[in-house]
């Protein structure tokens, strides 16, 4: 193993979608920067994603300002990265079943446009159109955003640190960060690096890594589990990303079945009882899917912030900056957050 060097301006901790961003980021502004992953490139929440990028998050325009930066990096990626991303537009839908679900949507309606959200209100009929599984007799209205897109996280991944790499950013995986000193000199079993700054975006190992640095993230991992359906009797066209506003749960085409996810078992349930109440929504909401099989697909963790809305900052006492907390949507903020963390340590 090459041994890390001795200092950099800034040490990135995490080598997923937001730590490649930042190393990327950095790098091309001049930034002398190391990057430090404790396994492989995008082998932690990036690996474990329904693999959608979208800009409308119910209730949260501020995350959608930053996913529509976002979206636009994306489009641009091929061009700033010699790596080409094959977004699909599939389109992404929420489910409202309740009259004060669309009371919502209305209020914040004006603040997503602001934001450069498209998304708009449709009836439970256009939503069966978008999304012939779903039950318009269930439904009384929808939210229907349709910039949202099918992409392979791992190419994102692999775009950013190849042009991370192109700038002078060293990569250094399979390196697990041990400590942090006061000084931020960073120990890890391949030796210590001495930084300037420190950036950290590992994920759901944030808040553990915060705390070597002595710096409090308020925000704990979270598991979910991703779930394959048999191959639907019937052929179904490509569909919609489609969320049920009201239980969280959310479907996809995924090649010949549905990619289904509606978080983990709660506290003490057991988990054919979770299962259970998963058969339950789609057979009202989707009854051309009720009583299909269920199979885990995988499970990951992610990294949850109390209101769901990403941290990125910076401590106000030491050179320790901090992207994390982005509940699941990091795919959708990375290129923005990467982005932030430039300003900000460029700023120092």
């Amino acid at each position: 193993m090459s041994a890390l060097p001795a200092r950099a301006d800034a040490v990135v901790i995490g080598g997923g979608v937001i730590g490649t961003s930042a190393a990327y980021h950095l790098a091309e502004a001049g930034v002398n920067t190391v990057l430090l992953e404790r396994g492989g490139l995008g082998g932690g929440a990036s690996a474990h994603t329904a693999g959608m990028v979208r800009t409308y998050f119910p209730g949260d325009p501020h995350t959608g300002r930053m996913a529509v930066d976002s979206l636009n990096a994306y489009h641009d990626f091929a061009r700033h990265t010699a790596t080409p991303l094959a977004l699909r537009r599939l389109g992404f839908m929420v489910l409202f079943t309740d009259e004060k679900q669309i009371a919502e949507f209305e209020a914040t309606h004006q603040a997503q446009q602001d934001a450069g959200v498209q998304v708009g209100l449709i009836s439970a009929r256009e939503a069966s159109g978008l999304n012939p599984l779903v039950n318009e007799r269930a439904v009384l209205a929808a939210a229907w955003s349709p910039e949202a897109y099918h992409v392979d996280s791992l190419d994102i991944v692999r775009g950013y640190a190849a042009a991370a790499r192109n700038h002078g950013a060293d990569l250094f995986t399979h390196t697990p960060v041990t400590r942090i000193d006061d000084d931020n000199t960073v120990h890890t079993p391949r030796g210590s690096i001495k930084a300037d700054s420190i950036v950290c975006a590992a994920g759901p190992w944030s808040g553990e890594v915060a705390s070597m640095a002595s710096v409090d993230l308020p925000m704990t991992p979270h598991a979910i589990e991703m779930l394959f359906t048999d191959i639907p009797p019937s052929p179904h066209r490509e569909m919609p990303m489609t969320m049920h506003a009201t239980s969280g749960l959310r479907i996809r085409s995924w090649k010949d079945r549905i990619l289904l996810a509606m978080g983990l078992p709660k506290a003490g349930e057991a988990r054919e009882a979770w299962l259970g109440r998963i058969g339950g929504h789609l057979g009202t909401l989707f009854p051309a899917l009720e009583g299909i099989g269920l199979h885990r697909a995988w499970t990951g963790d992610f990294d949850a912030s109390p209101n769901n809305t990403a941290f990125i900052g910076q401590h106000p006492t030491r050179r320790f900056l901090y992207a994390a907390g982005f509940t699941g949507a990091g795919l959708c903020q990375a290129p923005a957050a990467g982005g932030k963390l430039r300003e900000l340590l460029i700023a120092k």
